[in-house]
């Protein structure tokens, strides 16, 4: 019942379109400020306080911690999308929860904000950004430590922090460097620019931009496609990606070497390359 009354109202939860979840679907109801959805090896996680632009405060923080560590630990799960309610994926930090803090609050609050963002990089498993609107400050630095961002044509992302008299906490200083360069990277946060879902896909930051109504859709045609590969060979994918990446070369090529040994000890692997032989479509176990 609960899963039917979501499909129905779906499209005004979210302000756009939704045809994600028809039947056959689970929504964990126990949580404030997300909600979580899986159907088959797909979740979707929605920030849901829709009245303050989805800003995250600690408690949403919390919320998304548990909910992406329980998705990680779900072998049924070998996708998960992230997106938010209303016009806005995640607008920032809550900053009438913030403008209280003496500087140890800060600290904790950050690294909350840190926990949350390790969780994602950390879930063994792809974490696409369905960005829906508003990505900014706390939102893009959380869409940053997602695997893929994929961006409506409205969206805009920026770190505008400095415009408070503040910086990014959550980890923006040192993702968006690795992924857009260190020199670009510091003046979108030394001049707190926010800039259009077209222009991060210039920079790379964004790597698909799609009109509004057709971004989840989108964003499920990459979970489904992800999700039909063999799951473990994705997880030491991404694990050998991260790592390596903040290595030199030599060092990185030898993790990827391990990964690879390790793709050979499971059943997938001999799954996937009888069914190569075999001229058929391999059933991948996960195992």
């Amino acid at each position: 019942m609960a899963g039917a009354a979501f499909s129905r109202e779906c499209g005004s939860f979210l302000n756009y379109p939704v045809y994600f979840f028809k039947s056959q679907n689970f929504i964990d109801m126990s949580f404030k400020n997300i909600t979580l959805e899986k159907e088959r090896a797909i979740a979707l996680i929605a920030f849901n306080r829709p009245e303050v632009l989805n800003a995250l405060n600690g408690d949403t923080l919390k919320e998304l911690c548990r909910a992406v560590t329980r998705l990680g630990e779900d072998q049924d799960v070998r996708v998960i999308i992230i997106t938010g309610s209303g016009k806005a994926f995640v607008a920032g930090a809550d900053i009438a929860e913030m403008q209280g803090y003496t500087p140890d609050e800060a600290r904790r609050f950050s690294q909350l904000g840190h926990k949350a963002m390790d969780a994602i990089q950390n879930a063994g498993k792809p974490v696409i950004a369905a960005v829906n609107g508003y990505a900014l400050g706390g939102g893009l630095e959380l869409a940053l430590a997602c695997d893929v961002i994929i961006a409506s044509r409205d969206a805009r992302l920026g770190l505008p922090e400095v415009n408070l008299g503040l910086m990014p906490g959550f980890g923006g200083t040192q993702r968006l460097p690795r992924l857009i360069g260190k020199s670009l990277a510091k003046e979108l946060i030394f001049t707190g620019d926010v800039i259009s879902a077209q222009r991060a896909y210039e920079l790379g930051m964004v790597s698909r931009v799609v009109p509004l109504q057709e971004l989840l859709d989108e964003a499920r045609m990459m979970a489904e496609k992800i999700a039909g590969k063999g799951p473990i060979a994705v997880g030491l994918a991404k694990e050998a990606i991260d790592r390596g990446y903040h290595e030199d070369l030599s060092l990185g090529c030898s993790m990827e070497t391990d990964a690879f040994v390790e793709s050979f000890k499971t059943a997938d692997a001999r799954e996937g390359m009888k069914a190569f032989t075999e001229k058929r479509k391999p059933l991948f176990k996960g195992k």
